[in-house]
């Protein structure tokens, strides 16, 4: 959802599946037209998979379902999470009326990957990039450490945080992002 990824970028982010039936998966997912490989022009070459635009449309799907689970008495919103999870999470749980007209650019900083957010007019469309030209950043060790903060409000410092830029801005966007109420 948040761009290309070659092959290797989205096995690490899927622990315990074997390089066989990834493959498989991905070829699948080429034949009924969700994906598409390409390759990198040069200098990379590298080949990579990305969403089609029929796969893009399944969004609001796989949100539904994540704000569904949200609402279980057993979801934790402090289990594993891989950076490009949370931050779908935060597309999924921004709340359009307390964003309402801000604009604000927001970065994530995370060991292996970055992000850049761009809220404005109550969306928030996230790429994968090197966050730069942003009003805050946030520089997170995992997904986990910025959901605790993010949903369960565990302070930067104990979750191994920083921010970087305007802490004014920072504060106001972490109140922008709510998990529904429990239900089942």
């Amino acid at each position: 959802m948040l761009g290309p990824l070659r092959f290797t970028a989205l096995r690490s982010n899927l622990p315990g599946i074997s390089a066989k039936v990834l493959t498989e998966r991905l070829e699948k997912l080429e034949v009924a037209n969700v994906l598409a490989k390409r390759v990198l022009p040069p200098p990379s070459g590298a080949q990579v998979y990305e969403l089609t635009e029929w796969g893009y449309a399944a969004e609001p799907l796989i949100q539904e379902l994540g704000r569904w689970a949200a609402k279980s008495t057993q979801h934790n919103p402090m289990l594993p999470l891989s950076p490009a999870s949370f931050m779908l999470s935060l597309r999924t749980m921004l709340d359009p009326a307390k964003a309402g007209d801000r604009h604000t650019r927001v970065g994530f900083r995370f060991p292996t990957v970055g992000f850049v957010a761009e809220l404005a007019e109550g969306r928030m469309p996230v790429e994968r990039a090197e966050p730069e030209s942003c009003d805050t950043i946030f520089v997170a060790p995992s997904g986990p450490a910025l959901a605790a903060m993010f949903y369960v409000g565990v302070s930067a410092e104990d979750m191994g945080v920083r921010i970087e830029g305007d802490l004014a801005i920072a504060d106001k966007f972490m109140t922008l992002f709510e998990l529904p109420e429990k239900i089942g």
